[in-house]
């Protein structure tokens, strides 16, 4: 294998890796950013993940490369049709879209948490009588958008569930699976933004260290040791859960590669590749840590604070990353760009993340050739 396709929403992170791998990626996704496409072979810009916009975009690449594998990543929640057309078409390297749609099925899932005894906060797929702390959550979400505080009274347009707010510390565990095995990466503490009064537990960044003791740890990577065999997980896959006092509550898991492989120095996408082939037991995976010279490395997304344009010629610190391209538009709530930062120490990590972003939003500011900002 040597050229591959990937499909996701937002590819550069799957793309960067492939090319880091020594392979040949061709790209698809919704936004053929600057990095993107400096990475990729050859890529498409489509207009959604919708498989009538998908299927032109995925002949043209199995005709001009004959490429024979595919990759997804983020963006197909909403799109199970899209991801069984895939399948249809090519090696799928990566959860078969049966087991991505059980993830979707939180009725399924969290019934299959309460068999195993695996502590979850608590769910009904009815509206609750009383508001009461609960939150209203869409079935087929990512990222945290959508979720908010439930009112008696709301109307959902999408299917929902409903699940107690659980105060805490989030996090995220990364792992790798064969169908029957885990193996655990890393460990990640991750945080949500507030972009509006309807979205606020929107991901917002993750670093690849945690305050859990080892006692937890080694509980959570029993539990992925049940979970594994039961869904039949294959690939990198990352469970969310909260921490808070001594006792952890799964949230869900994501059956694809996330945002936290970017945090470690192994090549993941190989050894996703490998497992999903069935060419390597998870067993025999040894986690080597964070990038050598680091304990704490972050990823976080910077969201647009106003109406803005990309200015001509801007100049991208070599720490961004997810590069949009001149003349684009980014609404109020939007993501303008990625950040990463390396440190000694996850607080250190944290503090250089909030001030790198609030040096791309004060340069951004300087711009403003068509006054969006002043129009506000």
């Amino acid at each position: 294998m040597e050229t591959i396709l990937i499909v996701a929403g937002s590819a550069r992170m799957l793309v960067q890796a492939a090319k880091n791998a020594g392979l040949k990626p061709l790209v698809i996704d919704l936004f053929a950013d600057l990095d993107t496409q400096g990475y990729a072979e050859d890529f498409r810009q489509i207009n959604s993940l919708a498989e009538q916009d998908l299927a032109p975009a995925v002949d043209y690449f199995v005709e001009h490369y004959a490429v024979e594998h595919v990759i997804y990543g983020s963006g197909f929640e909403c799109y199970l049709e899209s991801l069984r057309y895939l399948n249809s078409r090519l090696i799928m390297l990566g959860n078969h879209p049966d087991v991505f749609a059980g993830q979707l099925d939180k009725q399924a899932f969290f019934s299959i948490l309460d068999q195993l005894n695996i502590p979850h906060p608590g769910v009904v797929f009815s509206a609750p009588d009383y508001a009461d702390d609960w939150l209203l959550k869409p079935m087929q979400g990512q990222g945290g958008f959508g979720i908010k505080r439930y009112h008696v009274g709301d109307n959902a347009k999408t299917p929902v569930y409903w699940q107690k707010f659980q105060a805490g510390a989030p996090h995220s565990v990364l792992f790798l699976a064969n169908g029957q095995q885990a193996q655990v990466v890393g460990f990640n503490s991750q945080w949500s933004v507030r972009l509006s009064e309807t979205e606020e537990f929107v991901f917002s960044g993750v670093i690849n260290s945690t305050d859990l003791s080892d006692a937890h740890k080694a509980v959570i990577t029993g539990w992925l040791k049940q979970l594994v065999p039961v869904f039949g997980l294959k690939g990198l896959n990352s469970l969310d859960f909260i921490h808070a006092d001594d006792c952890s509550y799964v949230l869900e898991i994501n059956p694809r590669p996330s945002a936290s492989m970017q945090l470690y120095d192994q090549d993941l996408l190989t050894r996703h590749i490998q497992s999903c082939l069935g060419t390597q037991s998870c067993n025999s995976v040894t986690y080597s840590g964070a990038w050598k010279d680091y304990h704490s490395i972050g990823y976080q997304i910077v969201y647009a604070e106003r109406d803005l344009i990309i200015p001509d010629h801007f100049e991208w610190p070599n720490w961004c990353m997810d590069l949009p391209k001149s003349g684009n538009m980014c609404r109020t709530g939007q993501p303008i760009c990625s950040i990463i930062a390396h440190q000694k120490n996850s607080r250190s990590v944290a503090e250089q993340l909030l001030t790198k972003q609030q040096l791309i939003i004060n340069k951004l500011e300087r711009f403003d050739p068509h006054g969006i900002y002043s129009q506000r």
